[in-house]
C-alpha cells in the first residue's frame, strides 16, 4: 500500500471509530507552525478539536503505531528546526486542544488547562482567576504541553515548581494508557523532564497556585513581557535561547558567544542576533540549513576557543 494511501486510512477509520473535528492538510509546509518561520513540509498535519480530542487522539497513536507510521506532536513550534526536506508521518498539532478542563480534585487553586493551550493564555486566566504562580510564562512562545516536556524556565522559575499533575497518554504499550501522573521534582532538571524521549502524549496539566492581588499579578506579567521585548525576542522570527546554559563554565552561554565576538555572525539568512548572543535569528529568509549550520558553527568556535561543548536546547525535527 501507497504510504500517503495508509495515513488517509488511518485517519478516516480513526475518525469512525471515535468522531473528531479535524482539519487535515497533506503536503503542509511547516513554516507557519514555528517560530523561526522555517521547515518544509509535513506529509500529513493533523489539528483535532473539540471535547473528542483525547479519544481521538488515542486511537490515532495506536492505529498509527501498529502500522508504523511516525507521530510528531506539535505544541506552539517555539523550540524546534524543522528540516528543510519536512517531516515524515503525521505531525498531531495541538493547536486545536486549548483552554481549561474541570480539575479532578475539584480545587480552585488548581486550575487544569488542556495542552494546546498557550502559556500567555494561561498566564491570563489564571490572573483572571486572581492566582499567582504563572506570571513567568506571560509573554512566553509556547503551549502548556510544550511547557511541561521541556520544563519550560524563565526567571529563576521553572515549569515543574507549580506543576501538580499532567495527564498523558502512554502510547508505548497497546492499548495506549491514559494516565494522571502526580509530579515528581526528583524527575525534573534545567530543561529536562521525564516525558523527554518517552512515547507520550500530554494531555493537559494541573498547576498549583495561590491566591494574590490581581493587580499585582498583572504587574509581574507585564513586566516579564517589556523584559522579553527589551531583549529583542520579538524583533525576528526566532526560537528564544539556542544553547543551553552551563553553570560549570562560569558565565551564561550568551556572554560566552559574545565575548568571542560573534554577535552579527552570519550564515546564508540565518544571523546571531546583534543585541544578544544566545538567540540566531531568521533575517527572512533563512533556510532551516542555514540556522542549524550557523548553531553548529558557534558550537564549534566556543569549544574552540573554550573547550566548552554548548549543548543546543533547540530540537532538530524532520528528515535531516
Amino acid at each position: 500500500m501507497d504510504y500517503l494511501q495508509k495515513i488517509v486510512e488511518i485517519i478516516e477509520k480513526c475518525k469512525k471509530e471515535k468522531p473528531c473535528e479535524i482539519d487535515i492538510r497533506y503536503n503542509e509546509p511547516m513554516a507557519a507552525y514555528t517560530t523561526f518561520k522555517t521547515g518544509g513540509p509535513a506529509d500529513c498535519l493533523l489539528r483535532p478539536s473539540g471535547g473528542n480530542f483525547p479519544a481521538f487522539a488515542v486511537e490515532l497513536l495506536a492505529a498509527a503505531r501498529i502500522e508504523k507510521i511516525p507521530v510528531f506532536i506539535l505544541g506552539g513550534g517555539a523550540n524546534i528546526l524543522v528540516s528543510d526536506a519536512g517531516i515524515s508521518g503525521i505531525v498531531l498539532d495541538t493547536g486545536g486542544w486549548t483552554g481549561i478542563s474541570e480539575s479532578p480534585t475539584q480545587n480552585p487553586l488548581s486550575p487544569v488547562f488542556r495542552a494546546g493551550t498557550t502559556l500567555d493564555a494561561a498566564a491570563e486566566a489564571a490572573a483572571d482567576a486572581g492566582l499567582s504562580g504563572l506570571e513567568f510564562f506571560a509573554g512566553m512562545p509556547g503551549t502548556v504541553g510544550g511547557a511541561v516536556w521541556m520544563n519550560a524556565r524563565c526567571y529563576r522559575k521553572e515549569t515543574s515548581d507549580v506543576l501538580a499533575e499532567t495527564e498523558v497518554i502512554d502510547f508505548s504499550v497497546t492499548p495506549p494508557e491514559h494516565n494522571r501522573l502526580p509530579v515528581d521534582k526528583d524527575k525534573f532538571a534545567y530543561k529536562q523532564s521525564p516525558f523527554q524521549g518517552c512515547a507520550v502524549l500530554i494531555v493537559s496539566a494541573m498547576f498549583k497556585l495561590t491566591p494574590k492581588d490581581p493587580g499585582s499579578i498583572r504587574a509581574e506579567m507585564d513586566s516579564c513581557r517589556r523584559d522579553r521585548e527589551e531583549k529583542g525576542h520579538y524583533r525576528f522570527p526566532s526560537a528564544g535561547s539556542v544553547f543551553k546554559n552551563n553553570t560549570a563554565f562560569g558565565n551564561p552561554t550568551g556572554k560566552i558567544i559574545d565575548e568571542l565576538g560573534l554577535r552579527g555572525f552570519q550564515t546564508g539568512g540565518a544571523q546571531v542576533a546583534p543585541w544578544h548572543g544566545n538567540i540566531i535569528i531568521n533575517k527572512g529568509e533563512a533556510t532551516a540549513a542555514d540556522i542549524r549550520k550557523l548553531i553548529e558553527e558557534v558550537a564549534s568556535r566556543v569549544k574552540a576557543a573554550t573547550s566548552f561543548v554548548l549543548e543546543p536546547e533547540i530540537l532538530f525535527i524532520g528528515r535531516w
